[in-house]
């Protein structure tokens, strides 16, 4: 099960897109939870740690290749990994069935990674670290489908979002306004109901659900106030 080819770029440009994070799933059920909210996504989110570039251990590619046999839903793998295993990684995560590889600007060997990305025929992500200037992002611009920016410490789950953060999102927002290059913007980590508007009204057209999404009390009701957030930039 595959999204059709295109995929990225029939994504709705009109709203806020959720990206649910399989993170917040039950693991032990995911079967059962890809089910339960697969109508509501518009791409799922697959963190890939290390323990070295980040402190957490997530995710594997025979999981992710379980993961796609389950859904036709676009799986966006966000790569957390040391530069002496991140070719592999990609290659690996690839195989298994990623559709979007995003990995990150601190990475030394980033722009090796984005070559083996599109290699492989996917589009390509980057990712910022709160630490990370936005203008970091700008040359890569020319070579990424999705800039995103974590609003958290990486690799650490339940944070609170950085005060900052909105003003990453707005900053990135121009950086690629300026750039002339159709590049989406998304925002990762803090993701909370309080928290939503504010990342929406800074220019965030994606934004990464965790519990907010998996522990909804009503999803569908809550995809939709996600879904109707304005943005008037």
């Amino acid at each position: 099960m595959k999204p059709a080819s295109g995929w990225f770029d029939a994504l709705p440009k009109d709203r806020l897109l959720a990206e649910f994070s399989l993170w917040s799933a039950d693991l032990a059920r995911v079967a059962d939870d890809v089910a339960r909210v697969d109508a509501h996504v518009d791409i799922y989110h697959v963190d890939v740690a290390d323990g070295h570039f980040s402190p957490a251990l997530l995710y594997f590619p025979d999981l992710l290749a379980a993961v796609r046999k389950l859904t036709k839903k676009p799986l966006h793998v966000h790569l957390m990994v040391d530069d002496r295993i991140l070719l592999a990684q990609i290659e690996q995560f690839a195989e298994a069935g990623a559709d979007l590889i995003s990995i990150h600007a601190e990475n030394d060997n980033v722009g090796a990674g984005l070559d083996l990305i599109h290699s492989l025929d996917l589009p390509a992500g980057v990712v910022l670290q709160l630490g990370t200037p936005v203008e970091a992002a700008e040359d890569l611009l020319p070579r990424i489908s999705l800039l995103t920016l974590l609003g958290t410490r990486i690799g650490v789950k339940g944070q609170g979002l950085d005060p900052e953060a909105p003003g990453r999102i707005a900053a990135a927002r121009r950086l690629v306004a300026t750039s002339g290059f159709s590049v989406r913007v998304a925002a990762d980590g803090g993701i909370r109901e309080h928290t939503v508007p504010q990342l929406r009204a800074s220019g965030a057209e994606t934004i990464v659900m965790g519990s907010l999404a998996f522990g909804a009390p009503d999803l569908a009701a809550r995809i939709g106030w996600v879904h109707a957030q304005p943005y008037s930039g």
